[in-house]
């Protein structure tokens, strides 16, 4: 993929992830579940491997905060997330190893980095406890959405090349 169709896709996902958030989200516990964000980083996990994922989770973070419409916890566990499904799917070729990725990722080892994130940059004395559920609650949804569309598409895919 050359440089210019990278970026585009990134800009793409990055938007999909920005303006998804505020379309499709439920309460989760004490915070609320924004499952966009879950499943663009497995469909660009799967598309466009490790790195880029990182990258765009991060941007969507940064646009969220930015226009007020995420908190700071949007990194940690999307970007930990992005990376977890991208590798797994390198390693294993499997767009469903790569939705449980997503949600080992963000749900559980997102939720722990949350807590001193939470701690340092919103002086918040919440424990993992606190996290987890959250986080799983909309990692899960999300991944199962990211996988269910990249199934889809290469599905489609495979089918349109053999007319």
């Amino acid at each position: 993929m050359n440089r210019t169709r990278l970026l585009t896709t990134m800009a793409v996902f990055v938007a999909i992830g920005t303006l998804g958030a505020q379309l499709l989200w439920f309460p989760a516990g004490v915070a609320k579940a924004y499952p966009v964000q879950h499943a663009v980083n497995v469909m660009a996990a799967v598309t466009l491997g490790p790195g880029p994922a990182v990258g765009i989770a991060f941007m969507i973070g940064l646009l969220r905060n930015m226009l007020g419409l995420g908190t700071l916890l949007a990194f940690p566990g999307g970007m930990i997330g992005a990376f977890l499904a991208g590798y797994l799917f390198q390693k294993t070729h499997k767009k469903a190893i790569a939705a449980v990725g997503e949600a080992i990722g963000t749900g559980i080892i997102g939720a722990l980095f949350a807590v001193p994130f939470a701690k340092l940059l919103m002086g918040s004395s919440a424990g993992a406890l606190f996290f987890i559920p959250s986080f799983l609650i909309s990692s899960v949804t999300g991944a199962l959405i990211g996988w269910f569309v990249i199934s889809r598409v290469n599905q489609e895919r495979l089918v349109q090349n053999k007319i």
